[in-house]
This record gives structure tokens, C-alpha cells and sequence, in this order.
């Protein structure tokens, strides 16, 4: 072919590549190769068809071949370029750096802009690989390109710039070599060259970049300086330079004087630069500077961290001895150490090892074994070695460090520190001479180390007093030590010791410990000793002043020692509250330190903080119990802070380890206290106790110290406060020293004359020691004046009686000449003037004027001239003054019994209120008397009861308690009080208290016997009568009310009363009639008639007794009880007429109040029960309770009546017990056991509600009343309730075995009840055998049952309800061991008779029939069932006709759903239902109808409605069973009419109400 052809193949070629017909082109090229083998174009167009068809193999060898065929032409290179680029092959990405360098060279001469990208490119892979010199020559390369092209200055630079941003890099990453560094070197100083202006920030950054990169090339340390000093010659400001230079002079140690000056310069520049500081502090070290040297090292670190600052520091510290420090500065710089440096590692590993061990202690021991451990070949090095033997001495490990030692000193004999260490093993071992000689052949051998001489020093103080004393020994090696190394502290600590106890120069001690503290700041042995000695030089400026440079410089919890001082300081001073505050941080650092808590204790004691004293005191016991201090001002201060029974029990702890006098004295204070709090609360009896208990105590005290006048005062005032009791109960047991006995006889117990007399002795003795104190003057003058108070019996009595008043009076006047101002002494005149045999009114007033000039707010002296006022009669005045008196303060009760007389006077309504405020104050004879009198006046007038005065003073002040309480302490202290005991025995009566009421009428007859009042005595004997009564004595009371005149209709009412309850109904008889002439009122007749009425009854005599009652109602004034009498006459006899008749004339009375609303509610209720209305019995409570709802006893007769007669609402019925369980606790004692027992009807059991349930509510009802029978009876129902469920629910019983137990509780309680509730409770002892025999027949015990009636009926042979429960259990023993089998005629004969034998048992009957039912006798069933009936209609039982007709509507029942033939059953059922519904609704009898209609008419739309009614009933009263039952049999009623839409719908129902086996048994029918 010729050219033309391969010239037309080409162009075909090129058109086919630009049509994108890659394959085309591959044949028009390889056309042209067979024609031009080495065609140029033919292998590029190939190379590029080849990368478009994505075979890069073939396009590389045709692009190669062409750039072989023509080196300098482009078009290969750019294809290759291309493919290369796209291409992701490593071998491509290898080659491509060398492609572009080609294009670079090609382009060069041709196109410069090309040849700038491709340089672009290339640079950017070199950067990517990390080639850093290949990258700098490339940008060279395109520098001198652009340097070529004359660009301006500007474009240079911004190259020149770039270039040394892309070096830098490698520098940063440590992967250049030295050509790449030149280069950078290069680029940086062409910059500085070419930026503009010089100064600028430009350059200023491109200077400090210069420098920063030279500083990372050690080698180019010269041309680092030059730049440096170029820098600063342009900018002396800036301060980077310099640092530069000081890092590097740091870093090779360079510290000659020139480079001194750059850390000079830096810190001009910058004072806080930590560089500089750190130059200078390593130069301060290396001239022995050491505490400048750490004063600048520690700021510069403070600035910057660095290994080589703190191995420094740790140096200079070690210089000065402050290890600790040392120590922390080595583990700072360990952890800065980088992974590199190990020599400076190691170095720091040293010095912390020596710094721990020298730092002494047990845990910086372990810390230097750590550290030896982490040295690199430690054990080869014999220094370090011998520090390790010094660590086990610290640890206490003696054997250890010897071994170490004895190792050392053999390898090296002449080693200094093995000696060292074997003298410290002596010296722990107490062999001093050993370790002498050790300590000096170690000092001979390093005469210049101050640690030798110090240890030979201080082994010499420590061997005793006599080398102390050698100036030779301690003195010269300490002073040897202190010269050589002026920075140990310690040695001038000894040194100090020396000069304090040796040389007693306390001026040169002071210096020295001064010295010691001022070398370590730490050390609280000298600083301590240096404040001591200036406290005892009297220099409290000096002392002060370094405790508070010691406490400005310490951290929370440290310096105890100088928070301690200081703290002690201010208390001293009286700056109590800023002596808190600095013990408080004592104690911060040494919270265990009972020293300080005490002088804590103190401070707060003085600051008046009590409470917190009382802490801080019992904190110092906890840690010191062997500590009396603590303890004593602990129960001092409980003592004044009025907590008397701790303080003395305290006071007992102390007295109890030796006779410590403050102790006795305030123990005794303590029970005398104690005592006067018992006597306010008449508790005379134990104040007794106390006093004789204080005086012992005080007298103990006093044989210790006799000298000291405040115990004889003391004594004075124990025997002196007996004053205030009753004579028969002051008999006190006295010492007999104490007594004026013989000091060798036991104590005496003397009466309380005798014992005042002691008193009168003691004040005396305490006047010889004292003579000049004013207040034991009036001390003996109170005294004489109780002994003048005492009562007297003769005339002789009476003389010395004002003699002892004259003495009184002496002893107060004296007590005022000594001290005028004093407003007690003036009152104390005044009141004894008042006194009878004395009374000087006009002295008394001026005594009593005086005091309140002296003290105005004298509320003692004021109350006193008020009763002054009071007795002369002068109202007003004294008004006025006991105003005052209540005004200056409220709380003291004499002013307010003064107000109270007053308004007693006057006929003031508020009088009784008064005396009432003054019990409540505090328990004054007067103030009680007085409310007590009042609140039994106002009870015996029987026509103020609806008063809204009776209301608030009786009622709502619970007036009866409150004065009950206070009259029985008034009786406990007087007993010589006939009124009061009379008082105390009617306020006794109100409150029920029966027992107590007797006692106190008892002790007022016998008191009253005495004397000649003898309206008073028959008052008090009537009282008796009435007690006696009450109390069922009634023989006693017939002989007490014959002891009356009986001439008070109250007399003869009791003994009639009496004689009715003793048996002897005539004798009462004519006591009525006695009394009926001496009525004053129609009401009083009609009350004795009604009596009676009550009595003819009880003779048989009903017409006499309704007589009598008619007679009653007849009368003006007729009283509701005759009518109340006359309606229960009617029920108890079923006349319901006469019944009904006397009902209504007693509603007719209008509205009743208190107890009669509840008779009448109760009788109306019996009729209507009577009258067969058993639905109307609950709507009667209901409604009286919904007109009373604040009566509890309503409530519980609704909760009574509902189980019994309308059991439906036996939930309703639980919740009316509990409101009145909790209306009345009276009430709800009964209550209680009402609510169980309607839990009991509802089923209520703990499978229900584990917490409101009929066992709970029983237990709690037996807790409450444990002598009520029926209560344990009730507890016993539970129980089975409970058994019978868990059977029902197929788990174990839990309450087994219980029977026998509860059967002879209630029957041992039975025999405590009343008499006339005996029969009651008989029943209900059979009631419960029978539910014992039940329980056991229950749980399958039919042997015990039959055992447990065996032996009852061995003890009642002819028992019946015994017999029947026997053969019940000997039935059911026969059909479990005939498995069921038809019973013999004989045997259901014997049962039958046993049944008729129990015909008022209508569970017997039921039981009966179900016997018959079982043996398939259906018509004897149905005749046991109707006898059953008949029985309940007899008995008026509601319950037993429902559960009667309920049972043989379901015996009826089984045979119509067998299909048996015939309408009898279903006429049954039907008859047995209707009546049921007659006597109120039944669920359980609309589904026996039910059930009867789908037996009749299945797919009726009747069964559907009937049963529907049941399900979705919407009462919650429905039981559960019947709901379920009824579902049931409607959903199989639905499946039978084929209705899916009701179908649904019930089921439905059922999910809501969760009844599970309706859906499993509605999956049954689907299925089936």
C-alpha cells in the first residue's frame, strides 16, 4: 500500500475514535502497522482505543512503543499521562512521577502553562508519598521556570512560601534528610530576602518560622543563633528568640554568664515566662543557691512542665532536706519523661528513692522498695543498696535491714553508707554502743556529711540523761552537724531541746527552734516548741504572728497543731467564737484528736452553744472513754440545759469510778431537780426517793470536802423541799452523821419536822463558813418558814410555832440589810408577815411595794399583794395587781387562781374556765380543788345539758378527764380530804371507772366518820350505796343505804335497787313504794313506776306490769322509757299490736337525742323482724343511720342487722362497722367483730384481699377485746372460711389443727361472761363444737371429730346438739369406707331420730335431706326440706327460709335437668323460686328459673332474656359463680340458634370480665 493509504486508514482511524468506535479504529491502526510497521500515530491511536475498550495492558505497550518510535514527541507521554491517571494499578501509579517529569522537560520549551500543571501534579504525588526531596527539586524546577519568565517579586515569593509549607511538613514528621533540609533552609532565607517590609509581620513570621524550623536541627546550631540575633536585632520586643535560645541553652546545659543574660532578657520580656525562671533557677542551684533555686524552679514549672525542672527541683529540695517535696517533684518529672531520655529516667528513679527513704515512714518504705525495684541493675549498686536497707528500717523490718548491712559491710568494709545503715539497725535494736562506734567510723570515713554527726547527735540524746548532759557528745556533734549543712532542720530541733531542758537558756532554745521551723515549714515538733516557749516568755505578738503565717500558708486539714495553739489563744482571750472556728480546723486535720474536741467542747461552752458543747464533749469520751472531763461537763451541761435524768446518769458514770466532788454535787443538784418536777406533778412518792437519794449523794460530797459552803446550801435545800409533800409521805432516810446521831449507826429515817430541822442545821453550817451571803439568810428563812407552816397539835406547839415565824422573820430582815436590792428577799418579808400568828398587813404590802420597785417585772410579788388585796376584800385592787401579774407572765398559775377566786366571787360565767386554765398551767392544789368543784356542780344540775355553756366548759374541754387527772394527783399528795375524795369518786362514776370510783367514796365515808358533819357523811354513804351498786356488791349496798337517813328519794331508789338486784324483790317492792311518796314531780312517779313495772314483770304479774306502764304513759309529765319498757314487753311476748301501738306513741315524743335514737331504731327493727319484714329491717337502720350519720352505735346496728337479714349487702354491711370502728373505739370493739362477721357472709377470704379479709378483720377484733367468746368464735369462722377456700381453689390449707385450740378458748371465755348473757353464750359454745366437728370433718380428721364429741358427751351425756354432730361424723365415716353404697334403713332410721331430736337445729334438717339426696330419696329429701322451712317461719329466721326454699328449689332443680318425665319437680322449682322472690331478690333463685326455662324451652326467646338478665347484670352484688353459670348455658343456648352476632358479643363480655373458662369452654363448642 502506499501513503496515501496509510494516511486514509489514519483518518478512518481518527474518525472512528472521535465517533467513539473504538474497535473500528483498533483495524484501521493495526491496517497501517501491517503497511508502516513503526507508524507513530497508527500506535498512539491504538494506545487510546485500547484505554477507552479498557484494556490498559495493550493501550500502555502501544503508547510506550510510540514514545520509543519519537522520544520528544508528546502525544505517547500525554497518553500515558492519561491512562495512568485513570487507570487504579500500582504499577502505573509507580511509573507516573517519571511521565511527568518527561511532560515537564517536553513542556518546558514549549508550553510553560502546561509544564506549571503538570508540575502541580507531580508535586502533589510527591507530597502524598512523602518524597520530600524529590518534591523540593520539582519546586526548584518550576521556580527557576518562573524566575526564567522575569515574574515579579511577589509571585516568587508566594512560591518560595509554598514551598517551605509543603517542607515543613517533614520536618514535623522527622523524614527528611539533609539535602531536603538545605532546601527548606533555601526556601526560608530567599523569603526572608524577598519579603517586604523589614520590619513587618510578614517577616516577623517568616523570622520566627526560620528560627522554630533551626530549632529542630541540632546540626544548624550556628545559623539558629544568627537568626535569633537577627530577630531580635528587628524586633527587641519579641520575646520567641529568646525563648528559642533559653530552651536550647536548657536543654545542652550551656549556663555560662552569656546565656545567663538571655534568661535575663526573657524574663524582662516576660516575666512569667517559665523558661527564664527555670535558667535561672538552674543556675541558682549549680551555685548552691538552693532556695532561690526553688523558688524559681517551681515558677517556672509552674509555667511549663519538664522533665529536666523537675529533676532540678527535686535536687534543690533534696538540699534542703524537704524530702516529701522532693519526692513529689520526682514522680512529676517520671511523668513527664519521654521514652528516650532513660538516663534522665534513672537519675529521677535515684533521687526518688533517696528522697523517700530520708522522708522516713512506713508507706514512703514500700513507695522506695517500689522504686528500687524499678531501677535498672539497683543491686549492683552498693548506695543504692544501702538505701534499701534503710527503707526496711523504716518499715520496722530490722532482720531484713541487718542482712543488707552485714552483705554491705563485708563487700566494702570502708563503705560510709553501709555503716550508716549498720549504726541505725544497733540503734533500732537498742545496742547504742554499737551503733556509736558504726555512726563514727561512718563520719571518719565522709567527715563533711552533717548526716553522721546529726545521727551520733541524736543517739547521744536518746541514750538518757547523762550523755545529754555531756557538752562533749549531743551538743558537739549536733552543733559539728549544724555548721557543715546549715539547712538541717532537725539538727536545730535537738539543738532547741538541748538549750530547753539541759542548758535552760529557753532564749537560745526558742532561736533554735525558730531556725528549725524556718527550714521546714512542715515540721510541727519546732513550731510548736518555738510558739510554746514564746507564750511562756509572755510573747504573744511573736507567737501569734507565726501561727498565722503557718495557718495563711496550710491547706484544709493540715497545721493542727497551729490551729490548735491559736485556738486555745482566743479562748484565753475570751474570742470564743474565732477559737471555734480555728479548733474546728484542728480538728479537720485530726478529726481523732479527743484533746482538741474537748477544748472544743470548751469553746462552745463558753460561746453559750450548748448543743453543739454537748457534741463535742461526747465525741472526746467516744475516742477517750477513760477521759472524767468529757464526760463531767457533758453532764453538766445537760444539767443546765434542764435534761436532769441524762446529766444524772452521767454524773453516775463518773461517780461510779471514784469520788469526784463536781460530780456528787451535780448528781445531787440533778435528783433534786428531778424531784421538784416530781412534786409539781404530785408524784410524791418518787420525789421522796430523789431527795434521799441527793441528799446521799451531797453528804458523800461533803465528807470529801467539808469546807465548801455551796454543798452544806446544797443539803439545805434537799431537806428543806420535803416541805411540799404530805406529812404522812415525808419520810426520809437520813445519814446519821447528817442526823446528829451516832456517826457509827446506820441512817434513820426521819419524819418531816425532823427532816427540816436538818435543813435548819445545814444552812446553818454553810452561814459559819459564809457569814456574809444574803442568800443563805433567806435559804434558813424559807426554811423556818416551812417548819412554822407545819401542823401543830397543842398550845405549846402553837408558841413554838410563832417563835420559829419570829426566826423567819429574822432571817429575812438580815438577808435585806446585807443586800437591799434584791426583790426576792422583799417578797419573801412580805409573804411571811401575811402568815397567821404574825399578819402584818402594812408591813407585807410595803415588803411586796418594795420588791416590785426593786424588780418591776416581779410577777411573784404582784400575785402575792393581789391575794394581799383578796383577803381584805378589796376586789378591785386585787383585780389590778393579778392583772399585772398575768400580763408580766402568762404562764404562772397563782395569778390566775387569784383571777379565778375573783371571778368566783363576783358570779362570773368565766370562772370555771379559769380554774380549768390554771390545771392546764401547772397543778396547784387551789387550781384543782377549784375546777374539780366546778365541774361537778355543773354535772349535778341536770337542766343546763343543752346550754352552749355545758357544751364548751364540759363537752368540748373534755371537762371530765381533765379534772379527773388533776383530782387524782390532788388526792395522791392530800389525803385528808373528804370533799375532794367525793369529787374524785362522781368523776370516777362518770368515766365508768367502777373500781376506782368505790376506793375513793370508800375513803371519804372513812374520813367523814371522823367528824361530826353528819349531812355530809349520809351524802357520802349514799355515794357509797350507788358505787357498791355499780359494782354488783349488792348485799354491801342494802347494808350501806340502811346506814342513810333514807330520806332522799336517791336513797331509797338505790336500796331498792339494791334489794331487787341482792334477790329480795319484795323488800324492793316497798322501797319503791317508799319512795313514791317522796316524789317531788310527776317525771320522778313515773320513773318509780316504771321500776315497778320492771319488777311485776320479773314476778310473772304481765297484766300488773302493763298496768303499771299504761299508769306511766297516762301521767303529765310521762317519760319515753315507760313507753320504751312497754314496746319491748310486746316483742319479748310477740304481741306485735301492743308492740306496734307502744312504738308509735314513742315516736310521737318528737326527735330523740344520744342513746334513745338507737332504742328506738333497735325496737323498730325487732318489730319489723317480728312482723316477718326482713327487707324493711335493713331500710329502717339505713335510714336512721343516714338521719344520724355522726352516731357509731347506728353504724354498728346497721353492720349487726345486715348479715342476719339482708345478707346481700353484706358488704355494705363491713364498711358500716368499720366507720363505726372508727367513730367510737367504744363502739368499735363490737364493731369490729360486726364487720368480720358481714366479710364472712360476703366470702370474703385472703384469696380475694390479701389485706381486707374476714381473718384479718377477726384477728384484729380478738386483739382488741380477748375476753369477748364470740370473737374467738368469730376468729374460728374465719379460719374454716379460710381452709374451705384453699379447698375450693385446690392448694393446702394453711390453718389446720386450729379447732381443738379455738373450741377451748371460747369455752374457758364463756365462763367469765355476765349472767344474764349465760344462755347466749351456751349457745353459742354449741355453736362452736359444731364448727370445730365441721372443720375436722373438712379436712378428713373424722377420727378426732368423732374423738372430740365422744369427750364432750362424756361430760353432757344427753346433750343432743352433741349427739347429731356425732352422728354426722359416724355417717360420713360409713359412706367413705362403703365408698358411697346405699346406707341401711336402720341407720337413716337412727339419723332421723337424732334429727327429730334436734328440731330447732335447722341445719340438722338440711343436713338430713342432703343424706336422703345422696341415697336417692328424693321425697324424704323433700319433706326434710319442708320441715326445715316450717322451722325457720317458727323461729323467724330470714336466712334459714331463704336458705330452706334455695336448697329445694336445687334439689327440684336436679331431676328437671335429668329429663325426668312428668311436671312435678318443675312445679317445685317454681313454687320453692316465687317464694324465695317473695321474700326479697335472689340472684341465686332467678337462675334456678333460668335454668328451669331451658330445660323446658331451650331455644325460647324467654331463656335468652332470663338468662341475659343474670350476665349482664349491672349490680356488683351478683355472686360470681351465678354470672358464670348463667354464661354458660346462654352461650350454649346461642350455639343452638346459631346467632354468631350475640355469640360475639358474650364473649366479648367475657374478655372484659376476664372469665377465662367461658372463652376455653366457647373453643370446646367451636370445635366439637
Amino acid at each position: 500500500m502506499s501513503s496515501k493509504e496509510v494516511k486514509t486508514e489514519l483518518k478512518s482511524a481518527r474518525e472512528a475514535i472521535k465517533n467513539k468506535e473504538y474497535k473500528a479504529a483498533l483495524r484501521h491502526c493495526k491496517a497501517v502497522l501491517k503497511l508502516e510497521k513503526n507508524n507513530y500515530n497508527a500506535w498512539v491511536f491504538i494506545g487510546l482505543a485500547a484505554s477507552e475498550l479498557e484494556q490498559p495492558d495493550q493501550s500502555q505497550s502501544a503508547y510506550k512503543k510510540a514514545a520509543e518510535l519519537d522520544p520528544e514527541q508528546l502525544l505517547a507521554w500525554q497518553g500515558l499521562a492519561n491512562l495512568y491517571d485513570k487507570t487504579d494499578q500500582w504499577d502505573f501509579k509507580i511509573e507516573l512521577p517519571n511521565i511527568y517529569q518527561k511532560l515537564v522537560d517536553l513542556y518546558a520549551s514549549s508550553d510553560k502553562k502546561k509544564c506549571y500543571e503538570v508540575i502541580q501534579k507531580l508535586s502533589d504525588i510527591y507530597l502524598s508519598d512523602k518524597e520530600y526531596l524529590k518534591l523540593a527539586k520539582v519546586w526548584l524546577q518550576l521556580i527557576q521556570l518562573k524566575e526564567e519568565e522575569a515574574v515579579d517579586k511577589t509571585e516568587l515569593l508566594q512560591l518560595w512560601q509554598e514551598m517551605i509549607q509543603l517542607l515543613s511538613d517533614g520536618i514535623n514528621e522527622k523524614e527528611q534528610d539533609n539535602e531536603t533540609q538545605q532546601h527548606l533552609i533555601t526556601a526560608f532565607e530567599n523569603t526572608i530576602v524577598l519579603v517586604d517590609p523589614v520590619p513587618g509581620e510578614k517577616h516577623k513570621k517568616i523570622s520566627a518560622d526560620f528560627i522554630n524550623c533551626l530549632s529542630k536541627l541540632p546540626q544548624e546550631e550556628n545559623k539558629m543563633k544568627k537568626a535569633c540575633e537577627s530577630m531580635l536585632t528587628h524586633y527587641p520586643k519579641q520575646s520567641y528568640p529568646l525563648e528559642v535560645l533559653c530552651s536550647h541553652y536548657l536543654k545542652t546545659g550551656i549556663l555560662i554568664d552569656d546565656t545567663i543574660s538571655c534568661f535575663s532578657r526573657l524574663l524582662d520580656l516576660a516575666p512569667d515566662s517559665g523558661l527564664g525562671h527555670l535558667g535561672l533557677g538552674t543556675k541558682a542551684l549549680q551555685e548552691g543557691r538552693y532556695t532561690d533555686a526553688i523558688k524559681e524552679l517551681s515558677q517556672g514549672l509552674k509555667k511549663m512542665s519538664c522533665s529536666t525542672g523537675w529533676y532540678s527541683l527535686a535536687e534543690a529540695q533534696v538540699k534542703v532536706h524537704r524530702y516529701s517535696d522532693s519526692a513529689t517533684s520526682c514522680c512529676q518529672g517520671l511523668a513527664k519523661c519521654v521514652t528516650g531520655d532513660k538516663e534522665l529516667k534513672v537519675k529521677l528513679l535515684r533521687l526518688k528513692l533517696e528522697t523517700l527513704v530520708r522522708s522516713g515512714g512506713e508507706k514512703a518504705a514500700d513507695d522506695a522498695l517500689d522504686t528500687f525495684s524499678q531501677i535498672p541493675d539497683a543491686v549492683k549498686d552498693q548506695v543504692l543498696v544501702a538505701l534499701k536497707g534503710r527503707a526496711y528500717v523504716n518499715k520496722g523490718q530490722i532482720d531484713q535491714a541487718l542482712k543488707v548491712s552485714s552483705e554491705l559491710v563485708a563487700s566494702n568494709p570502708n563503705l560510709d553508707q553501709g555503716l550508716a545503715l549498720r549504726g541505725l539497725v544497733h540503734s533500732a535494736e537498742g545496742q547504742h554502743q554499737l551503733a556509736e562506734q558504726s555512726f563514727l567510723k561512718a563520719a571518719t570515713l565522709s567527715p563533711n556529711c552533717a548526716e553522721y554527726y546529726f545521727l551520733l547527735g541524736q543517739l547521744y540524746w536518746d541514750m538518757g540523761e547523762e550523755t545529754r548532759k555531756d557538752r562533749g557528745k549531743a551538743q558537739t556533734h549536733l552543733l559539728k552537724a549544724a555548721k557543715i549543712d546549715p539547712h538541717l532542720g532537725c539538727v536545730f530541733l535537738y539543738l532547741g531541746h538541748y538549750y530547753r531542758e539541759i542548758a535552760t537558756d529557753r532564749g537560745r532554745a526558742r532561736g533554735c527552734y525558730k531556725k528549725a521551723f524556718e527550714l521546714d515549714d512542715e515540721d510541727s515538733e519546732s513550731g510548736s516548741a518555738s510558739v510554746d516557749l514564746s507564750m511562756e516568755m509572755e510573747d504573744m505578738d511573736t507567737a501569734l504572728a507565726t501561727l498565722e503565717s503557718v495557718i495563711e500558708k496550710a491547706t484544709p486539714g493540715s497545721a493542727k497543731w497551729a490551729w490548735m495553739r491559736r485556738g486555745l489563744y482566743y479562748l484565753k482571750v475570751g474570742e470564743h467564737q474565732q477559737a471555734v472556728s480555728d479548733l474546728q480546723a484542728a480538728l479537720r486535720a485530726d478529726p481523732d484528736d479527743w484533746v482538741c474536741w474537748e477544748c472544743l467542747g470548751e469553746a462552745y461552752l463558753n460561746r453559750r452553744s450548748f448543743t453543739a458543747a454537748l457534741k463535742a464533749f461526747g465525741k472526746a469520751h467516744q475516742l477517750q472513754p477513760s477521759s472524767i472531763y468529757s464526760v463531767y461537763q457533758a453532764a453538766a451541761i445537760k444539767q443546765t440545759l434542764g435534761k436532769f435524768k441524762e446529766a444524772a446518769a452521767e454524773y453516775l458514770q463518773i461517780t461510779a469510778q471514784q469520788d469526784y466532788v463536781p460530780a456528787l454535787k451535780g448528781l445531787g443538784e440533778c435528783q433534786l431537780s428531778l424531784a421538784k418536777c416530781l412534786m409539781e406533778d404530785c408524784r410524791d412518792g418518787g420525789a421522796i426517793d430523789l431527795i434521799q437519794q441527793a441528799i446521799k449523794n451531797l453528804f458523800r460530797a461533803m465528807e470529801l470536802r467539808p469546807g465548801l459552803s455551796c454543798l452544806w446550801k446544797l443539803l439545805g435545800d434537799a431537806c428543806t423541799t420535803v416541805s411540799s409533800v404530805s406529812t404522812n409521805r415525808a419520810q426520809v432516810l437520813m445519814p446519821a452523821l447528817l442526823a446528829g446521831l451516832d456517826p457509827n449507826a446506820e441512817s434513820h429515817v426521819l419524819n418531816q419536822a425532823q427532816t427540816l430541822k436538818v435543813g435548819e442545821r445545814c444552812y446553818a453550817h454553810a452561814l459559819k463558813l459564809v457569814s456574809e451571803a444574803p442568800s443563805l439568810w433567806y435559804d434558813l428563812g424559807l426554811n423556818y418558814y416551812h417548819q412554822a407552816k407545819l401542823p401543830i397539835s397543842s398550845e405549846g406547839d402553837q408558841n413554838s410555832q410563832s417563835l420559829v415565824l419570829e426566826k423567819a422573820q429574822q432571817c429575812f430582815k438580815k438577808a435585806i440589810m446585807m443586800d437591799c436590792e434584791n426583790h426576792s428577799y422583799w417578797n419573801g418579808l412580805g409573804a411571811i408577815s401575811m402568815n397567821k400568828g404574825l399578819e402584818n398587813f402594812a408591813l407585807a404590802q410595803h415588803c411586796f411595794i418594795k420588791s416590785i420597785q426593786v424588780e418591776p417585772n416581779n410577777v411573784v410579788a404582784w400575785t402575792n399583794l393581789g391575794s394581799l388585796y383578796l383577803k381584805k376584800d378589796n376586789i378591785e385592787l386585787a383585780h389590778e395587781a393579778f392583772k399585772i401579774a398575768q400580763s408580766l407572765e402568762p404562764l404562772y398559775v397563782n395569778c390566775w387562781i387569784g383571777q379565778a377566786l375573783i371571778a368566783e366571787r363576783v358570779g362570773s360565767y368565766d370562772t370555771m374556765d379559769l380554774f380549768r386554765h390554771t390545771t392546764e398551767l401547772s397543778t396547784h392544789v387551789e387550781g384543782v380543788k377549784g375546777y374539780a368543784f366546778w365541774v361537778c356542780s355543773t354535772l349535778l344540775d341536770k337542766s343546763n345539758r343543752d346550754s352552749e355553756l355545758y357544751r364548751y366548759n364540759i363537752v368540748q374541754m373534755n371537762a371530765i378527764s381533765a379534772a379527773h387527772v388533776v383530782l387524782c394527783k390532788y388526792t395522791e399528795r392530800i389525803q385528808s380530804d373528804p370533799e375532794a375524795f367525793i369529787m374524785l369518786g362522781y368523776l370516777n362514776e362518770h368515766l365508768q371507772l367502777k373500781r376506782q370510783a368505790l376506793q375513793a367514796y370508800q375513803r371519804a365515808v372513812e374520813l367523814l366518820k371522823s367528824t361530826s358533819s353528819a349531812e355530809e357523811l349520809a351524802f357520802a354513804l349514799g355515794c357509797y350505796g350507788r358505787a357498791l351498786c355499780t359494782s354488783g356488791q349488792w348485799e354491801e349496798a342494802v347494808h350501806v343505804y340502811n346506814s342513810t337517813p333514807l330520806q332522799e328519794l336517791s336513797d331509797l331508789t338505790g336500796l331498792a335497787l339494791a334489794y331487787w338486784r341482792a334477790g329480795f324483790i319484795p323488800e324492793s317492792t316497798n322501797a319503791y313504794e317508799r319512795a313514791l311518796a317522796v316524789t317531788s314531780s310527776e317525771k320522778e312517779k313515773a320513773y318509780i313506776l316504771t321500776a315497778l313495772a320492771l319488777l311485776q314483770h320479773r314476778q310473772g304479774n304481765l297484766d300488773s306490769a302493763k298496768t303499771l306502764l299504761f299508769k306511766c304513759s297516762m301521767l303529765k309529765e310521762p317519760i319515753s322509757e315507760s313507753l320504751l319498757c312497754l314496746c319491748a314487753l310486746g316483742l319479748v311476748h310477740g304481741d306485735v299490736t301492743l308492740a306496734g301501738a307502744a312504738l308509735t306513741e314513742l315516736l310521737k315524743q318528737g326527735s330523740a337525742t344520744g342513746s334513745v335514737v338507737e332504742q328506738r331504731c333497735l325496737l323498730t327493727c325487732t318489730l319489723l323482724a317480728l312482723q316477718g319484714n326482713y327487707s324493711a329491717v335493713q331500710r329502717e337502720a339505713s335510714r336512721a343511720v343516714h338521719s344520724n350519720p355522726g352516731n357509731p352505735s347506728l353504724w354498728a346496728l346497721l353492720s349487726r342487722v345486715i348479715p342476719q337479714y339482708y345478707p346481700r349487702k353484706a358488704n355494705g354491711g363491713a364498711v358500716a362497722g368499720h366507720v363505726a370502728c372508727l367513730s367510737s373505739m367504744t363502739q368499735g370493739k363490737r364493731a369490729l367483730l360486726y364487720s368480720g362477721v358481714n366479710q364472712l357472709a360476703s366470702g370474703r377470704h385472703s384469696g380475694e384481699d390479701v389485706h381486707r379479709n374476714a381473718l384479718k378483720t377477726m384477728q384484729r377484733a380478738v386483739l382488741l377485746c380477748p375476753d369477748d367468746p364470740s370473737a374467738w368464735a368469730g376468729l374460728m369462722a374465719a379460719c374454716h372460711t379460710e381452709n374451705t377456700a384453699c379447698y375450693l381453689s385446690g392448694s393446702a390449707p394453711c390453718r389446720q389443727g386450729l379447732e381443738k385450740t379455738l373450741m377451748s378458748v371460747v369455752s374457758e371465755k364463756v365462763h367469765g361472761v355476765e349472767e344474764i348473757e349465760r344462755p347466749l353464750a351456751q349457745s353459742l359454745e354449741g355453736w362452736v363444737l359444731q364448727q370445730a366437728v365441721t372443720g375436722l370433718m373438712l379436712g378428713g380428721q373424722l377420727e378426732q371429730a368423732e374423738a372430740l364429741c365422744s369427750q364432750v358427751l362424756n361430760v353432757s351425756p344427753e346433750h343432743p346438739a352433741v349427739m347429731l354432730s356425732l352422728r354426722q361424723v359416724q355417717c360420713q365415716r360409713l359412706l367413705v369406707a362403703d365408698g358411697g353404697n346405699v346406707l341401711p334403713d336402720s341407720v337413716l332410721e337412727q339419723l332421723s331420730n337424732t334429727v327429730m331430736m334436734n328440731r330447732t337445729n335447722l341445719g340438722a334438717w338440711h343436713w338430713l335431706a342432703e343424706v336422703y339426696r345422696r341415697q336417692g330419696l328424693l321425697v324424704q329429701a323433700v319433706m326434710a326440706y319442708r320441715q326445715s322451712l316450717q322451722l325457720a317461719l317458727q323461729l323467724g329466721l330470714h336466712s334459714g327460709q331463704m336458705a330452706s326454699l334455695l336448697r329445694l328449689a336445687l334439689l327440684a332443680l336436679g331431676p328437671c335437668m335429668a329429663g325426668a318425665p312428668g311436671n312435678e319437680w318443675k312445679d317445685l322449682v317454681v313454687e320453692a323460686t316465687t317464694e324465695v322472690l317473695k321474700l326479697g331478690s335472689s340472684p341465686v333463685a332467678n337462675l334456678f328459673q333460668a335454668l328451669l326455662q331451658y330445660v323446658t324451652k331451650m331455644a325460647a326467646r324467654e331463656t335468652r332474656r332470663l338468662l341475659e338478665r343474670l350476665v349482664y347484670a349491672s349490680s356488683q352484688d351478683l355472686p360470681v359463680t351465678v354470672v358464670q353459670v348463667a354464661s354458660w348455658y346462654l352461650l350454649r343456648h346461642l350455639y343452638a340458634k346459631n346467632d354468631p352476632e350475640l355469640i360475639n358479643v358474650l364473649l366479648q363480655h367475657a374478655k372484659m370480665k376476664g372469665d377465662q373458662r367461658l372463652l376455653e369452654f366457647n373453643s370446646l363448642l367451636a370445635s366439637s
